[in-house]
C-alpha cells in the first residue's frame, strides 16, 4: 500500500511519464488539501442510497433500458448556432418516432449552471428522475467549453449521459445520420466480435497492470467468470503485449469492424502550448514504443491515421488511456504549491481520435468510452483488494447484450458516487468515521479521481444490434 501512485500517460516531448509516480504521502496531502463541499457531500450520500434501488431513481414502472419509457433529450448550449441544431436534427427526428412527446425533449444549458441548479430549473431534484421533465437519456450537444465536463460527470451519476462534440457541424450531422442508418438497416456490416488490444511494456507498471489485470481476465476469464465474449455468444480476438502493435490496431480499424473494440494502453500527452496537443492528445501508444526517454509518431495511433477507407461503422470503442476522451483546461487533481491548479490546455476539448471514429465518412462508430484527464492504475487493482474490474465487465456485458450504451455505463457512475461519499466522509472533520491511514486515504482519493472521469461520447440511447450483425 506504500507503493507510489502511478498515473497513465506518456509525454510526447520526452518519452517519459506525463506525471512522475506520486508518493503516498504527497497523495495524502493533495487529498487533504481539497475540503469537502457540504452540499455535494449530502447529495452523494443520498445518491448512494438511491443506487440500492432496482430502478435507480426512475419510477418503478419505468424500465431503464426502454428508451421510449425512460425518455431521451438533447441539451444545447444557450445561444447555440442554428447550424448546430440543424446538424443534430436527423437524430432528434429519429428519436421522436419512438419516444412519446412528453419524454422526448430539446433542453438548454445556460452558462455557469451546475448540475443541481440545472435540474432545479427543470423542477427536478437529485435522487428522483421524472422522464417527463428531464429524460433519463441525456445527450449533450456541445464541447466542454460550452457545457463543462464537470456537469457531465455529476449528471451521469443518476442519468445516462453522452456527449456529441465535434469541430464542425458537418461531423455532427454525419454522426446523427449514421446512427439513424445503423438503427434502421436490415443488416449491418459489423461482425459479432469483441477485439482486445493491450500493450505490455518492460519496466512499466501501468501497462503491465492493464495487460495482466484488465485485458487478460476479460478476454480469458477467471475461475469465477467465463471469457466475456463467449458468455455473450460473440467471437473474440486478443492482441496483447508483443501482438499489440500499431499495425494490428490499424488493421482492426480498416477491416470488417468488430462490434466492440476494447483497448488498454498509455495515452499520449503534450504541453498546452504544443501544436500537437489538439490533434494527438490521447493517441494510443502501441507495443512499438521502445521505452522511456524516446518516442515518435511511429509508436502511437492518431486520428489522422484512421483513413477515409477505414471501417468503423457501428463500432463501440472503449479506450482505457490517458486523455482518451478529452482534456480539461486545468488538472483536476494536482496543484502547484502557492500557485493553485495546473493549466494543461488553453481550453478543454474532446480528443481527436474519438471525434474521427464518431464522424467517419465511411460510417460512424456508435459510441466511444474514454477517460478525460489521466487514467489511474488503482481503478484496476486497488491495494489490498486484488483485481477489481467489475465496472469494465459490466459495461461490456450490457453493451454486447444490446442494452443502450448510456445505461451500460451505470457501474462507473455508481462507483464514482460510492467512492466520493467515502472520500468526503474521510475529509470531513465533523463526520463520525474512523480516520484512515495515509495509504488508505490516498488509495481512496486515487480510485475516486479515476472513477469520475470516464465519459461516453455518442448518443447514450444508441445500442448494438446483435441480430443484425454479419455473424
Amino acid at each position: 500500500m506504500d507503493d507510489p501512485i502511478t498515473l497513465n500517460g506518456i509525454d510526447g516531448t520526452t518519452g517519459k511519464y506525463l506525471v512522475p509516480p506520486i508518493p503516498v504521502a504527497d497523495a495524502y496531502d493533495l487529498a487533504r488539501g481539497k475540503p469537502p463541499d457540504g452540499l455535494l457531500k449530502s447529495w452523494f450520500r443520498a445518491v448512494v442510497s438511491v443506487l440500492k434501488r432496482p430502478k435507480l431513481g426512475l419510477p418503478m414502472d419505468v424500465e431503464p433500458t426502454n428508451v421510449a419509457r425512460a425518455g431521451w433529450a438533447v441539451v444545447l448550449p444557450a445561444g447555440a448556432a442554428p447550424e448546430l441544431k440543424d446538424a443534430v436534427q436527423p437524430l432528434i427526428d429519429h428519436r421522436k418516432k419512438n419516444v412519446p412527446p412528453d419524454r422526448c425533449k430539446v433542453l438548454e444549458y445556460r452558462p455557469g449552471e451546475g448540475m443541481k441548479k440545472w435540474l432545479a430549473r427543470h423542477v427536478v431534484a437529485p435522487g428522483a428522475i421524472d422522464p417527463r421533465k428531464v429524460p433519463y437519456y441525456v445527450t449533450l450537444v456541445a464541447g466542454p467549453a460550452e457545457i463543462p465536463f464537470d456537469f457531465q460527470y455529476l449528471l451521469d451519476v443518476e442519468y445516462a449521459v453522452g456527449r456529441l462534440a465535434f469541430d464542425t457541424p458537418e461531423q455532427l450531422r454525419r454522426y446523427a445520420e449514421g446512427v439513424v442508418t445503423l438503427e434502421t438497416s436490415g443488416t449491418l456490416k459489423t461482425a459479432k466480435e469483441l477485439v482486445y488490444w493491450g500493450p505490455r511494456h518492460a519496466a512499466d507498471r501501468s501497462t503491465q497492470m492493464s495487460a495482466d489485470a484488465l485485458i487478460t481476465p476479460l478476454s480469458d476469464g477467471t475461475p469465477d467468470d467465463p471469457p466475456l465474449a463467449a458468455a455473450q455468444q460473440y467471437r473474440s480476438r486478443t492482441f496483447k503485449a508483443a501482438d499489440a502493435t500499431k499495425a494490428k490496431l490499424l488493421e482492426t480499424l480498416h477491416s470488417t469492424p468488430p462490434a466492440v473494440l476494447f483497448t488498454a494502453s498509455h495515452g499520449m500527452g503534450w504541453p498546452k502550448d504544443d501544436a500537437r496537443q489538439r490533434p494527438a492528445q490521447g493517441a494510443l501508444l502501441a507495443q512499438d514504443w521502445p521505452g522511456f526517454g524516446q518516442v515518435g509518431p511511429q509508436h502511437y495511433l492518431t486520428a489522422a491515421e484512421v483513413e477515409d477507407g477505414a471501417n468503423v461503422g457501428g463500432l463501440v470503442a472503449f479506450l482505457f488511456a490517458c486523455y482518451g476522451a478529452g482534456t480539461p483546461a486545468f488538472d483536476n487533481f494536482l496543484t502547484e504549491r502557492g500557485r493553485g491548479p495546473v493549466a494543461v490546455a488553453p481550453a478543454p476539448f474532446v480528443a481527436a481520435l474519438p471525434q474521427r471514429l464518431l464522424s467517419h465518412p465511411n460510417g460512424p462508430a456508435l459510441a466511444v468510452v474514454g477517460h478525460v484527464e489521466r487514467a489511474w492504475g488503482y481503478s484496476i487493482k486497488p491495494p489490498g483488494a486484488g483485481t477489481q474490474i467489475g465496472p469494465f465487465r459490466d459495461f461490456l456485458e450490457r453493451t454486447l447484450s444490446g442494452q443502450p450504451v448510456g445505461h451500460a455505463m451505470k457501474a462507473f457512475g455508481e462507483r464514482y458516487a460510492v467512492l466520493s461519499s467515502e472520500l468526503l466522509s474521510y475529509l470531513d472533520d465533523s463526520a463520525a468515521v474512523t480516520r484512515p491511514a495515509a495509504a488508505e486515504l490516498a488509495a481512496c482519493w486515487a480510485e475516486r479521481n479515476d472513477a469520475q472521469n470516464y465519459v461516453l461520447l455518442g448518443d447514450p440511447a444508441a445500442r448494438l444490434r446483435p441480430d443484425a450483425m454479419t455473424g
